[in-house]
């Protein structure tokens, strides 16, 4: 079972790791993408890029107008600083637990495509459903990440991500989602945490398969109900 996930628009700073430039780790070869998103980077104003990039602040956008290639990495599930990657406190986690999230999570990027866990990035700036020049990303992911996904994700798939990411990659395989219900009502931002929440127990508790996750009792989450459309069954859970 392959988990996949959202990214963050936040992210931290810095890196332990080599840049891209030094050698790649990542999950799907974007040489285009990256080439094409250096580019308007590096030839666009400071006014420019904080239209494209949503932020306000110019001494921000400032520090992002460099090559992303010379940049430092780290992992991309320490990376990201959103709500669910802080529920799922991946550095606070014991070894065993890194490792498992390192193999089974994948995260999306609306630069990168899509990212295992432990792939290495630097810090970046790309708003969701912006378009690159003369590319746009969705339609070019939703034709290149399909069969490369399809066979490394095998046949269970837990989707934890939003559905904006269908634009980039529809499961072949059989699909387990999620929704949360507070006081009867379905929560989305606090869904975000509470995913972070579910990756975190699966990973403390090594669940591989739907069937040892059908069986598990998340803390403060308790089931609902279960429809199954075709190969997606959602299952909801009160929180609480």
């Amino acid at each position: 079972m392959k988990i996949l996930l959202a990214p963050a628009e936040t992210k931290r700073e810095g890196g332990e790791y080599p840049s891209l430039n030094e050698g790649k780790n990542l999950f799907f070869d974007n040489d285009e993408v990256l080439s094409i998103y250096e580019s308007h980077l590096l030839n666009s104003s400071v006014e420019e890029l904080s239209h494209w990039f949503g932020i306000k602040n110019l001494k921000e956008c400032e520090k992002y107008k460099v090559s992303i290639l010379d940049k430092p990495t780290k992992k991309a599930i320490e990376r990201y600083d959103g709500v669910a990657f802080e529920a799922i406190g991946y550095l606070n986690l014991d070894s065993k637990s890194q490792q498992f999230i390192d193999e089974n999570v994948m995260i999306y990027s609306n630069l990168f495509g899509i990212l295992k866990a432990n792939s290495n990035i630097p810090d970046y700036k790309f708003k969701q459903g912006s378009t690159l020049p003369n590319l746009n990303t969705e339609k070019y992911f939703k034709k290149n990440l399909k069969k490369k996904l399809d066979d490394y994700l095998g046949d269970e798939v837990l989707d934890l991500s939003a559905g904006y990411y269908l634009k980039f990659y529809e499961p072949s395989a059989r699909v387990i989602t999620y929704k949360f219900l507070k006081d009867g009502k379905v929560v989305s931002h606090f869904a975000k945490h509470y995913r972070g929440e579910v990756v975190r127990q699966i990973a403390q508790h090594q669940i591989s398969t739907f069937s040892e996750l059908m069986n598990c009792k998340f803390e403060n989450l308790t089931l609902v109900e279960m429809q199954q459309k075709k190969d997606v069954k959602t299952i909801t859970l009160a929180i609480g």
